[in-house]
């Protein structure tokens, strides 16, 4: 069941201005007042449904209520009783699978970008075969071989982590709708982190995302943000299609073996553009068109797949392959008290850990564009 959320939105487009140009302290704030606000809305939802709710179990499954599996029901029913977590507990398998399908199906981003779950696996071995098959004479020596760069991704360096505010009053309320709010918690919060860290991360304890230059200078860990590969105008007509053929041009390019030789890849149907919010509904004004009917008609050429994240800068716009960023996620941690900072009141904070990574296979999976999106209405004839 979708949550319908009042403040959180919100929060977390301060927070994403925040990593983008606030300080340490100014992100610290954003932070605790996204996290307050989510546990805010999503308290509010879940006692919204309880009021609702009718008794009988196969209604509340029909309205989209939780029916839990018996391990779920024990696992979370013990954490009512106890008062809350453990230091040694660590979430049943199949509320762990239940988070990823939340994070996927609600967040067309990671959907898109093709997020992996790898379970227990924290490393992965993948490559680019090129040659595995060479005509040759029928009784002649083997002709080919599989000339391939293999690489090997470890997914236990970085953890990201979400706080869950457990408030006393949500215990008494029963395990069935205390584990809708940790999963809810766990999901959104980590949608978040994910997000950030494909989109904007550094390459330092956290994912390198689609913004940064893979053969940039890299210093203390940190990688630099791509050059502008162009600016686009998304203007009606031959522009656009001139505008978006050089992008797919580019996204086409794919560098095999170690001497990076360019070769091309298939990228039909597997372009992917991110647009900040605010700037998504002016390209779909310039790419609105009014057809011989009197019907406006909103279209692109090329059909890229188009979708939206707070942390991309506004007044850019970055394309990627689906299927060419490494999106994983491995093995978590138990949940832990947390009683540093962050205090809030009536309620005990927790932290979940997941081991995660991302990084694009190469330096042209993923291309970053200026925007000019002059609105002006031009002059008839023009």
């Amino acid at each position: 069941m979708a949550i319908k959320f009042n403040n959180f939105e919100e929060k977390k487009l301060a927070f994403a201005k925040a990593t983008q140009d606030g300080t340490p302290e100014e992100q610290s704030k954003a932070l605790n007042d996204m996290i307050e606000a989510l546990a805010s809305d999503v308290q509010a939802d879940i006692l919204n449904s309880v009021n609702e709710s009718i008794v009988d179990r196969s209604i509340m499954q029909a309205r989209g209520a939780n029916v839990l599996t018996s391990e779920e029901y024990k696992f979370f029913n013990a954490v009512v009783q106890d008062g809350g977590f453990k230091d040694t507990e660590t979430l049943p398998k199949t509320t762990q699978e239940r988070i990823f399908d939340d994070l996927v199906e609600s967040h067309p981003l990671l959907e898109q970008i093709g997020l992996q779950n790898l379970g227990a696996v924290t490393e992965f071995i993948y490559g680019d075969p090129e040659g595995a098959a060479v005509w040759g004479p029928l009784f002649g020596d083997i002709q080919g071989q599989l000339n391939a760069t293999f690489r090997k991704e470890k997914i236990d360096q970085l953890k990201l982590t979400a706080f869950i505010p457990l408030a006393n009053d949500m215990l008494n309320l029963g395990p069935v709708w205390v584990e809708r709010y940790v999963r809810t918690m766990i999901s959104e919060a980590m949608a978040v982190g994910l997000e950030r860290g494909f989109v904007a991360g550094t390459g330092k304890n956290e994912p390198i995302g689609l913004l940064k230059d893979l053969k940039g200078n890299v210093v203390d860990g940190v990688y630099p943000d791509k050059a502008s590969a162009g600016t686009l105008t998304f203007k009606p007509g031959r522009t656009t299609i001139n505008e978006l053929k050089s992008v797919v041009k580019k996204l086409a390019i794919r560098p095999v073996g170690k001497d990076q030789e360019e070769k091309v890849r298939n990228v039909a149907g597997k372009v992917v553009m991110v647009t900040n919010p605010f700037d998504t509904f002016d390209i779909q004004a310039n790419a609105t068109t009014q057809n011989a009917a009197g019907v406006y008609v909103t279209n692109l050429p090329f059909n890229p797949i188009m979708t939206e994240s707070v942390f991309v800068p506004q007044g850019k716009v970055v394309f990627f392959v689906k299927g060419e960023y490494i999106a994983a996620l491995g093995g978590s941690e138990p949940i832990k008290k947390f009683d540093q900072t962050l205090a809030m009141e009536d309620a005990t904070l927790y932290i979940a850990k997941q081991y995660a990574t991302g990084k694009p296979k190469d330096n042209f999976a993923a291309q970053v564009y200026n925007l000019n999106l002059d609105l002006t209405e031009q002059p008839a004839g023009a």
